[in-house]
């Protein structure tokens, strides 16, 4: 990827670049789904964090939890989690509005005071689309878009995953923008596009010395 490819994954609808990075290690908890699945998103969440060298906790200190995923059938049932208006505002006119949509999943951010992701509220809906999914496929897709906070156009016409002999894996192209992203060099949080000439950088650079 070179630099202007890099800012479309972070150059939004409405035309601004926001880039933003967990400042913290995830300490993840699911809820609605049945244990075999808990070791597979378990297993997704720390494949990612291995990709880029992040840390995983069994708790937050400030939060208990930070990264929270929802499994459910409908969208009314977000209305019946209690507790869950706190989490997610106007939380009525978000559940009207993904039901309008025929969405099938959402993501919620928070942000600490330096911008960086603080925490993350994973919503799937399990629509026959999804249902479909193999469970390690969905898993691996949500971890990859929650270590990051993407532009919402970033995947909506490709996968940030790929089949490679039979078996679902992260685009190595994807790969390489979040090891780079997580560069302690780099800010936590970016509002100005140059971010993704450094990111490129870091791409390119990791590319010459990678084995062959």
């Amino acid at each position: 990827m070179d630099a202007s490819d890099i800012e479309r994954l972070f150059r939004r609808e409405d035309g601004s670049y926001l880039f933003s990075r967990w400042g913290r290690p995830l300490a993840p908890v699911v809820f609605g789904v049945e244990e075999e699945t808990l070791g597979v998103i378990k297993g997704a969440v720390e494949a990612v964090c291995a990709l880029c060298g992040h840390q995983i906790s069994e708790t937050d200190p400030e939060l208990g939890a930070n990264f929270m995923w929802f499994v459910m059938r409908d969208w009314q049932e977000m209305l019946d989690v209690p507790n869950m208006d706190k989490l997610v505002p106007d939380l009525a006119d978000l559940v009207t509005r993904l039901r309008d949509a025929d969405a099938n999943q959402y993501r919620a951010f928070r942000f600490d005071e330096d911008g960086a992701i603080q925490a993350c509220f994973v919503f799937l809906r399990m629509d026959k689309a999804l249902s479909e999914m193999p469970a390690e496929s969905l898993a691996l897709n949500q971890a990859v878009q929650s270590i990051l906070l993407w532009s919402d156009l970033a995947f909506r016409d490709s996968s940030p995953l790929a089949i490679a002999d039979g078996t679902t894996v992260l685009r190595p192209d994807v790969a390489a923008v979040i090891r780079a992203a997580y560069d302690p060099v780099l800010p936590v949080m970016a509002q100005d596009a140059s971010h993704a000439m450094r990111l490129a950088a870091r791409v390119s650079q990791a590319e010459r010395t990678a084995p062959h």
